[in-house]
């Protein structure tokens, strides 16, 4: 599939912001909570969550809508999104990104698509997209890039602790005595900060003299109790448990766990393999291994060694030019699909190098690499690449996509919608992204396309985190 560009994402409809010309066209509309991603100072990590603001009383007040957002940037994280600060002018057809060294070679966010519109062949390559000198080091060596950090919730905290002791008593209240409070439960949990979800556990203890979870599971039930435990879990721990119930009882939930491996940084795969190991006493590769099967079995075993390069590393021309044709000859150019080279490619680069290679490809043979990736494969593999590909593009739409995919049809898929809500939810400039992408693609708000699929305290949960 095309991705649209940056500038249309909503569409030419929005108003100015502050310190942004509009661009031509574009007519007075309401905001769509900044989709696309914009021209970024610096390659902005895909693969887990941003840090969340810090709990300022209670309730907790409203994230920036607009777009950019204000405020100062956080420094980059390897997240579910990130913080979006200022708009960029992109440089010889990319925008520079994040804060790290040479990063500014690697296509933006949202840039393998063509600049001017859906559905349009891109013009020829810039010359120089990528880097327009010779890296520093000596010409042949492996060059040096800083390893990503670990996304907030997936290693040491990396702001002060929010308050817990208020959020704490009003939970307890919500739940003491005769009935429950569910409003109240909402309006603390969907809010709360995920890396300090273990704060406010262990508050909610000394307290109480008694566990959160605990209470939360007698005086809830259905969906809306998995999702507030879901909650609960926090980033790391919700990854963990949603992992072992892909790989749990007959069968292999291949949804779940595209979403929990696919497109991470090595630092957030390292926590969550250590993490299993720790709750489960086996390794997650052990479990991966016996439920998968043949060359897809190889891709995951590829995907869980933590091996790609970090997202500092920069995209030399020579070496994405010889990704691109390597994946030609494995695929298109001969017939019946070589795929462990295309598993190892997309296996072991980061996510601006797989975008690079993306665009290159389109550019070259002027068929995407999605589209390519679709033909010349088939089940979970396909699946599992198309992701990889989607979620370093456009993490947003990919987001957007996985949401309308659990609704689309008879019934709701309503485990895995839990799921990837919760997951999305930990960053709210993330959120806002997706919805903007959901508005674009399906012209439909995605709050009202959940309310349309669930009722009841389970709803208002979902709506209180897309929200």
């Amino acid at each position: 599939m095309s991705y649209a560009p940056p500038n249309q994402y909503p569409p030419n409809q929005y108003p100015p912001q502050p310190g942004h010309s509009p661009q031509p066209g574009h007519h007075a509309h309401p905001l769509q909570q900044g989709y696309p991603p914009p021209q970024l100072q610096g390659y902005p990590p895909q693969q887990g969550h941003s840090p969340q603001p810090g709990y300022q009383g209670y309730p907790p007040p409203q994230p920036q809508q607009g777009y950019p957002p204000l405020g100062p940037a956080p420094p980059p994280q390897q997240g579910y999104g990130t913080h979006y600060q200022q708009a960029y002018p992109s440089q010889q057809g990319y925008a520079p990104q994040g804060q790290y060294p040479l990063q500014q070679q690697c296509p933006s966010h949202g840039q393998h698509a063509p600049q001017h519109g859906y559905g349009q062949q891109p013009g020829p390559p810039h010359s120089g997209q990528y880097q327009t000198q010779q890296p520093a080091h000596v010409y042949g060596a492996p060059p040096q890039s800083m390893p990503t950090p670990p996304t907030p919730g997936y290693g040491p905290l990396s702001q002060p602790l929010p308050d817990a002791f208020v959020p704490a008593s009003d939970l307890r209240k919500a739940m003491k005595g005769f009935g429950t409070n569910e409003a109240a439960i909402i309006q603390v949990l969907a809010h709360y900060p995920g890396e300090a979800m273990d704060h406010l556990k262990n508050t909610y203890q000394q307290q109480n003299k008694r566990a959160l979870e605990t209470d939360i599971a007698k005086e809830t039930s259905g969906y809306f109790e998995t999702g507030l435990l879901s909650i609960l879990h926090g980033p790391l721990m919700h990854d963990v448990h949603t992992l072992h119930k892909a790989l749990a009882g007959a069968g292999t939930n291949e949804a779940l766990l595209n979403d929990v491996l696919l497109g991470r940084s090595n630092a957030d795969m390292r926590a969550i393999k250590n993490a299993y190991q720790s709750t489960y006493k086996h390794s997650p590769e052990g479990a991966v291994a016996g439920d998968l099967s043949a060359k897809t079995e190889r891709l995951f075993s590829m995907v869980l060694s933590a091996t790609r390069a970090e997202e500092s590393a920069p995209c030399i021309p020579q070496a994405i030019e010889l990704d691109v044709n390597e994946i030609h000859k494995a695929t298109e150019a001969k017939i019946g699909a070589d795929q462990l080279v295309v598993c190892s490619i997309l296996s072991s680069r980061s996510n601006g190098q797989i975008r690079a290679i993306a665009q290159t490809y389109e550019q070259r043979y002027g068929r995407s690499l999605e589209k390519v990736l679709e033909s010349d494969f088939s089940g979970h593999m396909k699946i599992a690449l198309v992701a990889m590909v989607r979620k370093a593009c456009d993490k947003a739409m990919h987001d957007a996509i996985g949401l309308e995919e659990t609704m689309a049809g008879m019934g709701t898929k309503d485990e895995m919608l839990v799921a990837r809500v919760v997951s999305a939810h930990w960053d709210r400039n993330h959120m806002g992204q997706v919805k903007g992408a959901y508005q674009a693609r399906y012209k439909k708000d995605l709050v009202t396309r959940v309310k349309s699929e669930t009722s009841g305290d389970y709803e208002k949960l979902l709506v209180a985190m897309l929200n």
